[in-house]
This record gives C-alpha cells, sequence and structure tokens, in this order.
C-alpha cells in the first residue's frame, strides 16, 4: 500500500513521484537506515525545540492536536508532525502553526531524497528527516510530533532526549507488521502492541499513559522501568473523571477543565492525557487558562467531523452528514458511543482491514450499508460488510441513494477515503 501523495505544484510533484517510486508498505524494521540519512543531513533531530512524542492504536492524533492548541493558547511558537495527510501532503509538516509551504516541501523533499539516493529509504523516513530538517531550521518553542505505526522501529524513533513521551489508547492494528513473530516479544497480542508502542520510552524523560489491562500495563511499566524513565500512568499517577466537566487531578493539583469541542466522548480521554504530558514535565510551561483554551478551540479533521456546506453535503440537504476515518475495532466502538440512534453508513476499507471492525459495533443500528471503493486503494468488496450491504462507484452515488428521511449520516473505514471526501466538499485541512 502506497501512501499517494499528490500536489497541484509541479516541483513537489516530482518529488512526491521519487517518493513514491521508493515507498515501503509498511516501513522498515529498524532504525539503521534513518539514522544513516539525518547524520548526512547533519543530524536535525538533535537541533530540535523541546519534543512532546506521541504514539498509541487511536487517539494520539488527536492528543497532538490538543498539545498543539494549549501551547499556542499560552503563547509558544509549536512545530508540528502529524500523520497521515489528508488531502495534501503539506498536512504533515506544520512549521511555526502553519502548514509548510510549496516551494519549501519540493526543497526538502529533494534535498534528502539525493542524500539518500544509495541507501533506499520508505515513504515515512523521507518524510521523517524532511520534517527534521524543516523544525531545525526555523526557531520555535515546542515540537508535537505523532509516531507513525508503532513505536520502537517508527521512523520518528530517534528523538533522544524529548521533553515527554505519550502513549494513548492501545487496540490491534497493523497486525502484519506489529503482531509479527519475534523473540524475546510477548505473546499476548496487547501486550505486544504495548511493547511497541513503549519504544519510544528514553532515559530520565517522562512516560505518560492512559490506563489499559493489566498485562498491557505491566509492558510499559517494563519498558520505564529499564530506560530509568519517570512513569506517570492514568489511574496511578494521575486521575481524569469526565461528566460536565473533566475533574483532572495529579500531584500539582486539582483542575476543572471543559469538555473538547470535538465530537465523541473520546476526546475527552485524549484532553486529559495532553493535560497530564504537560504537566509532567520540565521544559515549557503552560497554565490552567492556556489548557482550557487548547482544550476548546483544538481540531482534528476527519474525527468524527461534522461536514460543512459543500458538493458532497448538497446531494442530501437539511441531513447530519458525519465524517470519521477509524478503521479498527477501538475506532468502531468509539464511533458506537457517539450515535445513540439510528444511522446510514457509507463505508469504504482497505482491503487489509478487517471490514467488520466499524459495522460489528453499529449493528443494530445501521439503517443502510452502502460500500464505496477507497480512491486508488485495493478496498473490500460489499459482500464483505454483510448480507445487506450495497455497492456503489462513488461517493456521490452513494449518498444519493440513502433513503429521504430524517437519520443521520456517517461516511467513514479509511483515513483514505476521508480526504478525498473533504476534498470533494471543499474542506481542505489548514
Amino acid at each position: 500500500m502506497k501512501d499517494f501523495a499528490r500536489s497541484d505544484d509541479p516541483a513537489v510533484q516530482a518529488q512526491l513521484d521519487r517518493l513514491a517510486a521508493l515507498s515501503l508498505p509498511q516501513g522498515r524494521f529498524g532504525l539503521e537506515t534513518i539514522k544513516t540519512l539525518l547524520e548526512r543531513l547533519g543530524n536535525p533531530q538533535d537541533r530540535l525545540p523541546p519534543v512532546f512524542h506521541v504514539a498509541g492504536t487511536n487517539g494520539k492524533g488527536s492528543t497532538c492536536a490538543y498539545l498543539r492548541g494549549m501551547l499556542e493558547a499560552g503563547g509558544l511558537t509549536v512545530h508540528a508532525a502529524t500523520k497521515p495527510h489528508l488531502v495534501r501532503y503539506n498536512e504533515r509538516i506544520r512549521i511555526a502553526g502553519k502548514l509548510i509551504a510549496d516551494e519549501q516541501l519540493a526543497a526538502l523533499l529533494r534535498d534528502v531524497l539525493d542524500a539518500g539516493e544509495d541507501l533506499g529509504p520508505s515513504f515515512f523516513e523521507v518524510t521523517t528527516a524532511a520534517t527534521f530538517l524543516a523544525f531545525a531550521e526555523t526557531a520555535a518553542d515546542a515540537c508535537v510530533i505523532e509516531v507513525g505505526l508503532g513505536g520502537r522501529f517508527d521512523a520518528t524513533n530517534v528523538i533522544e532526549r524529548p521533553a515527554a513521551c505519550g502513549i494513548a489508547s492501545l487496540g490491534i492494528d497493523h497486525e502484519a507488521f506489529l503482531l509479527a513473530p519475534e523473540e524475546g516479544t510477548p505473546d499476548d497480542p496487547l501486550a505486544r502492541i504495548a511493547f511497541e508502542k513503549a519504544g519510544i520510552v528514553r532515559p530520565g524523560r517522562p512516560l505518560v499513559t492512559m490506563e489499559y489491562p493489566e498485562a498491557a500495563e505491566l509492558e510499559i511499566e517494563r519498558a520505564a522501568l529499564a530506560a530509568g524513565a519517570p512513569l506517570h500512568m492514568r489511574g496511578h499517577d494521575w486521575h481524569a473523571n469526565v461528566g460536565e466537566r473533566i475533574e483532572y487531578e495529579d500531584r500539582h493539583g486539582r483542575l476543572a477543565l471543559p469538555l473538547p469541542a470535538l465530537a465523541g466522548a473520546h476526546q475527552a480521554d485524549n484532553a486529559a492525557l495532553a493535560v497530564a504530558m504537560l504537566r509532567h514535565q520540565d521544559f515549557v510551561t503552560v497554565g490552567p487558562d492556556a489548557l482550557e483554551a487548547g482544550i476548546r478551540t483544538a481540531r482534528w479533521p476527519a474525527r468524527l467531523q461534522p461536514l460543512g456546506a459543500g458538493a458532497l453535503s448538497a446531494i442530501v440537504p437539511g441531513r447530519q452528514l458525519w465524517l470519521d476515518g477509524g478503521h479498527n475495532p477501538d475506532a468502531g466502538l468509539a464511533i458506537a458511543r457517539h450515535f445513540e440512534g439510528r444511522l446510514h453508513l457509507v463505508i469504504g476499507m482497505l482491503a487489509n482491514k478487517n471490514p467488520l471492525a466499524i459495522v460489528e459495533p453499529l449493528a443494530e443500528r445501521l439503517e443502510t450499508i452502502s460500500v464505496v471503493p477507497v480512491p486508488r486503494s485495493d478496498s473490500h468488496r460489499p459482500e464483505a460488510f454483510g448480507p445487506g450491504a450495497l455497492g456503489f462507484a462513488g461517493i456521490e452515488e452513494a449518498l444519493a441513494a440513502i433513503p429521504a428521511d430524517d437519520l443521520p449520516i456517517l461516511i467513514a473505514g479509511s483515513l483514505y477515503l476521508a480526504g478525498a471526501v473533504l476534498e470533494k466538499n471543499g474542506e481542505l485541512p489548514d
């Protein structure tokens, strides 16, 4: 599966074409190539502002959005590296609060690809090297960096002195990569996932996590102990009770924080993790007012996002139209918790994903299931989603065929599909 990055800028597209030709399907095992590439570029990862490094199966991108929102609300300038992009590759690299400009992006990718031409780096390794190079060349107060896949062997895992590391929720995803047999790793699947995510821990640097089942918690505790890293785990070292507000407490005291503007009950948990990461590090100061403002203002597209006016919304006028890029069982459960009544589902999923991950948690509430292909990708056919699923050539046809009632419509199943939906509806992430 390639990342299919595209750009309207010819200079950027020329480099993205080179990048796509080098891409490995799921990255690689080991950090030797990324370390060699970065060394040739002057080790920019060693010249970054304080880094907040976030791993997790679900919620890590939202946690990064809250971190950025809180830091910026505190008057700080922030670099941010998130993934994947939804519409434009530029979304992956945010420099001092703004998406990287095409001219700078083209030059960075050219320099990195030229430097690693004989190394055969992956899409993710080149992207990471270009990101670190961009961040090292521009002053900022902090960096927020999202892990791509796993943690232990993710290309971002070359940062030696982060301000804090965080692990969001854990679940089963990317099994072919993260659950590949390897001597000395846990047999329990969730414990193995925890083992991989905890690979980002660094000696003496705080590791802040959520609550997990016992086997997963034990793996994280082992990793922190082996690294000599202070561990701050929810339910042990910090607490967050979610009701009409987020009642947060740690050794520094108590806070009453607002619920996020982002939809979904799980978003309060992600916001609380971001708060805990900021309160368990000593590199930057973010006061309670900034924490509150960041929770209120954070935005993260294609995660239970209500679509606004646009070409797709016009096909179903007056209807609630929701978009979510979730594609694993934990994401399906989070979506199911958000919708109380019946709804219509428009779904497209990559062929290497579990087709029932979203359908099963919603099964008793689905009025219709409309299946569409994921653009430029191998995706599941309608029969994979159950006997009542109907196939359509594209998102427009699927929406036009939905019965005229007042039920909400959810488009879900893939971030690649989500990107195409945002582009068609004219809601480009900025």
